[in-house]
């Protein structure tokens, strides 16, 4: 069941309280302080020229489908800010109300979504949808994200601020990172890992955090998303 915003906020606050006070964090190396960030920017300005078109395409796909063009929700960022994410729209206009009667009626669906916060065959996803979700292709707009700097490429996913309580002890890492439009959840066990085990992975990045690993992130990424095409 979705918790309504005015809570949400209390409970993040509360937490994010705590886990500051814990004062763990990433490494504070030089690559984790600066040169990540020249990282983010020098792919996305680089990327920029191919990304517009394809945006371009796919919002108006979804113009033409009936569909919303763009998906935005609140997302729980670095330092505990939270800030606003961008994606194609992938669902139908009345998705939350469809989770919501899903989740009441289909024990099954619950117990998935409880453990992994995500739906196998999701009955909300379009057509158009799952093309995009497919190709990743609706992860896009969060370069615009990544560009103001509320996002990294590569990092945690996204917290949505319902899923605080269930993150687990690793919070405070999860809080030192900028959240990343892919990383080594994304490429690796994904929709077939436990929530927990997701902030495990996270743990297991911060702690390896430096170029070479994020290099070899890059890599894993593009191989994904070429696999995904059917290339």
């Amino acid at each position: 069941m979705t918790i309504p915003f005015q809570q949400q906020d209390i409970k993040v606050a509360e937490v994010v309280s705590h886990a500051q006070k814990a004062g763990q964090s990433a490494g504070q190396g030089f690559y984790a302080r600066f040169g990540k960030r020249l990282l983010d920017l020098a792919i996305v300005i680089t990327a920029l020229p191919i990304v517009i078109p394809i945006v371009t395409v796919a919002a108006i796909a979804n113009a033409l489908s009936g569909n919303p063009v763009f998906y935005t929700q609140q997302r729980l960022g670095r330092h505990g800010r939270v800030f606003r994410i961008w994606k194609m729209s992938t669902m139908r206009p009345n998705a939350d109300k469809m989770l919501n009667a899903l989740l009441e009626n289909n024990p099954e669906r619950r117990r998935e979504w409880e453990t992994t916060q995500k739906l196998k065959n999701d009955p909300r996803v379009t057509r158009i949808g799952a093309v995009l979700r497919r190709t990743s292709m609706d992860e896009i707009p969060q370069l615009f994200n990544v560009l103001k700097g509320d996002m990294s490429l590569l990092g945690p996913r996204p917290m949505m601020l319902d899923q605080v309580e269930i993150y687990g002890p690793t919070l405070p890492v999860y809080l030192s990172l900028r959240p990343g439009i892919s990383g080594k959840w994304q490429v690796s066990e994904r929709n077939d890992a436990h929530f927990r085990r997701r902030a495990q992975i996270d743990a297991e990045y911060a702690r390896d955090l430096s170029l070479k690993t994020d290099l070899i992130l890059v890599w894993q990424t593009l191989r994904t998303l070429i696999r995904s095409t059917g290339y």
